[in-house]
C-alpha cells in the first residue's frame, strides 16, 4: 500500500510540473488564447455594401465586442490591443429564395458578409484575414424594416461565433 501511495505522489507531482509548463492561457469559454495577451482592440466595422443601413456596422461592432468580453478574460481597449480585429460589412443582400407567383417571393433571404482581419502577433500563424457569411430566411410577406432587426441579432450571434472560433478554437 506504501509503494501504491507514493507512486501515485510521484504521478501527481510529475503531472503538475507538466502541466505549468504549458503556454496556453484558458479563457471561460474554453478558448485557447496566448498567456502574454492581456487586451484585445475591435476597431469600428465600417460598411461596404451598398445598402446597409448606418446602423448594421454599429450594431455588428458593438455585438463583436460583447462577445469577447463575456467569453475571455481580456480588456477591451480602444486601439493597439495586444490582439486586434478590424474589418467592414462587405456585404448586405436581400433575395428572393422561394417563389409564390410571378411578382411576388414567399421567402426572402437577408445575408451578411463580415471581412475580418485578426492579428496575434504572439503566434502570427493564427492572424488571418477572412470573409464570414451567414443568412437568414424571412417571410416574403413582410418588409426587411419590419424582421431585420431580429435578423441583424441571429446573424450576428452567428458570425460572431465563428470569428471567434477561428481566432481561438482553431475552426
Amino acid at each position: 500500500m506504501c509503494l501504491m501511495s507514493r507512486y501515485l505522489f510521484y504521478v501527481i507531482v510529475l503531472g503538475s510540473f507538466v502541466f505549468s509548463m504549458c503556454k496556453v492561457k484558458m479563457s471561460l469559454s474554453g478558448a485557447s488564447i496566448p498567456p502574454e495577451a492581456k487586451t484585445v482592440s475591435v476597431e469600428y466595422f465600417g460598411n461596404q455594401s451598398s445598402i446597409a443601413g448606418p446602423h448594421v456596422p454599429q450594431k455588428f461592432t458593438e455585438k463583436l465586442r460583447d462577445v469577447l468580453q463575456s467569453q475571455t478574460n481580456l480588456s477591451l481597449v480602444p486601439k493597439n490591443g495586444d490582439l486586434q480585429f478590424s474589418g467592414y460589412i462587405a456585404d448586405y443582400v436581400i433575395s428572393p429564395v422561394a417563389i409564390q407567383s410571378t411578382d411576388k417571393a414567399a421567402q426572402n433571404r437577408l445575408t451578411i458578409t463580415v471581412f475580418v482581419k485578426y492579428v496575434n502577433p504572439y503566434d502570427p500563424l493564427k492572424s488571418f484575414e477572412q470573409n464570414f457569411t451567414r443568412f437568414m430566411d424571412y417571410d416574403g410577406s413582410k418588409n426587411i424594416s419590419e424582421v431585420e432587426s431580429v435578423l441583424l441579432n441571429e446573424i450576428f450571434r452567428q458570425l460572431t461565433e465563428d470569428i471567434f472560433n477561428r481566432a481561438f478554437n482553431n475552426w
